[in-house]
């Protein structure tokens, strides 16, 4: 084989490999009653609900933050986060968690927040460990 087709071969695969992860690692956006309905990753679109705590004690376990969320539909669910609870979290206009529903509660492996800002939109991005 000459070489410029071993090269091509391994393009080609590197792209396969590339497209494959990509979509292995995307999930879509969904509300919690789909979510219940699911075992797949999905992305919930919500808002705080301000009216209930949140759980946060990062002297008993800096790794563990729950909170009630309302999906886009009117929906609520607790969501659980095993990380840090993002830094202004409460002041945040719109939370975009991912993960999934376990025994009726979502379990979240990463938050998005669209935090108010002056002048610009942030996004602000935090993963569970």
């Amino acid at each position: 084989m000459k070489k410029s087709s071993i090269i091509g071969i391994i393009i080609i695969a590197i792209a396969i490999g590339i497209i494959i992860s990509t979509y292995a690692d995307s999930s879509t956006y969904a509300s919690f009653a789909v979510a219940k309905s699911t075992q797949a990753e999905l992305h919930i679109v919500g808002k705080l609900n301000k009216e209930k705590e949140l759980f946060y004690n990062p002297q008993k376990d800096a790794n563990y933050f729950a909170f009630y969320m309302k999906d886009n539909k009117g929906s609520e669910c607790k969501v659980i986060f095993n990380g840090a609870k993002p830094q202004d979290f409460e002041r945040s206009e719109q939370i975009v968690v991912a993960g999934k529903i376990i025994n009726d509660e979502f379990h979240a492996s990463k938050i998005l927040m669209k935090c108010p800002s002056k002048y610009t939109k942030d996004q602000v991005e935090v993963s569970g460990g």
